[in-house]
């Protein structure tokens, strides 16, 4: 296929995006190409920023230290903030989480539930090279029926790490 062949489908992917609920564009035309256009983000920086800052505050409160993760729709992570004092280990779990959640387009709880001995998912957390996690902390971040991406939390205690990352779904259309 030849790059300009490419550049086209890249370009009707991208504006089927933004009709389906993104309204940012990032860069400007000083930063861009001739050739280029605008990219619509769904999902922009600031927005996941804040999100994750409500999150830790919230863990805060909650006597944790913890890392948050944002992932777009695709899986590629915007934002990862680490609070003073967490498990160096919750940086990777905090972005699969994310990756988990976009990938099987549900909560990595409800991902853990269909993958318990018995279950028909049973296994999957060994496919993917690794990077699924099948207990509570990411979920899906949405607008309107349409994922935008998802949050990722890691440094507590299952049960925690659910609560702050629904925590973080339910406040994400405030932010």
């Amino acid at each position: 296929m030849e790059r300009k062949e490419i550049e086209r489908i890249v370009r009707q992917v991208l504006a089927t995006v933004g009709e389906r609920g993104g309204n940012h564009t990032t860069g400007s035309r000083s930063q861009m190409s001739e050739k280029s256009q605008p990219v619509q983000v769904a999902l922009p920086l600031e927005r996941a920023v804040k999100l994750i800052e409500r999150v830790e505050q919230k863990a805060s409160q909650m006597g944790l230290a913890v890392v948050t993760a944002v992932s777009d729709a695709s899986g590629r992570p915007i934002a990862v903030h680490c609070m003073d004092g967490a498990y160096i280990g919750s940086f990777d779990i905090a972005v699969n989480k994310t990756y988990t959640s976009i990938a099987f387009q549900m909560s990595t709880e409800q991902l853990g539930k269909l993958s318990q001995p018995g279950e028909s998912l049973y296994g999957i957390q060994f496919t993917n090279g690794g990077k699924l996690v099948i207990f509570g902390g990411g979920e899906l971040l949405e607008r309107n029926g349409v994922i935008l991406g998802a949050i990722g939390v890691s440094g507590g205690s299952a049960a925690q790490d659910l609560e702050l990352a629904q925590y973080g779904k339910n406040i994400f259309e405030e932010v």
